[in-house]
């Protein structure tokens, strides 16, 4: 027994060794523009998931079908996020291609509110995703989750539409001719607008990430 814990010892021993001389060297490749192997990446996808998942699996979520607050995460969203995550009718953005590993298109998928909460006020390690709870309050993050749960789907005219209706940011990206208006927040006329097949969008909502 003591010869095989001796044996086990020296063999911690070696590989430590052998990790630290690989780190020391410089020789891996840390550009985003080389890719991770199919085991790497799946590995480190799964401890992401799994991670995600885990911290977010206590939160409690509020109301996200107050307009109000929609209307105040579509804002935040266009402010903060299309440069990566895209918006209805934009196929791509001058930085995405670069981003490794690749930001999903929200305005296509999916997303679980606490899990897509968690991971916008913390951010993920070792990709593009900030933590942005350092500079915005729960409510804002919260406003953020209730608009992305209306996005997927969303045409490109609803989406300036209920954009030009957000309170006013100065980093909203609008791409459009009403930039710069000022628009009455009128809940009453989102009602037609911001749901499109809402009730089964709420059926069956498919899990992914920010």
């Amino acid at each position: 027994m003591k010869r095989f814990i001796v044996t086990l010892a020296i063999l911690c021993v070696i590989v430590v060794a052998v990790v630290g001389a690989f780190v020391e060297s410089g020789v891996y490749n840390i550009g985003a523009d080389d890719h991770h192997t199919k085991p790497v990446y799946a590995l480190m996808q799964t401890l992401r998931a799994r991670s995600i998942a885990h911290h977010a699996r206590d939160i409690k979520v509020p109301n996200l079908d107050d307009q109000q607050l929609i209307l105040k995460g579509a804002g935040q969203y266009a402010a903060m996020c299309t440069g990566c995550h895209l918006k209805p009718g934009m196929a791509d953005s001058e930085i995405r291609p670069g981003l490794y590993p690749q930001p999903p298109n929200l305005s296509r998928e999916r997303i679980e509110p606490r899990e897509a909460f968690w991971v916008i006020k913390h951010g993920i390690k070792m990709s593009a995703m900030p933590a942005w709870g350092a500079s915005h309050d729960d409510a804002t993050i919260w406003s953020m989750v209730a608009f992305l749960r209306k996005l997927p789907g969303m045409a490109p005219e609803q989406y300036k539409d209920i954009v030009a209706r957000a309170p006013p940011d100065e980093d909203m990206d609008m791409d459009d001719d009403n930039q710069g208006e000022t628009h009455p927040h009128d809940a009453a006329d989102m009602k037609g607008m911001l749901m499109p097949g809402d009730a089964a969008h709420n059926a069956n909502p498919e899990k992914t990430q920010p």
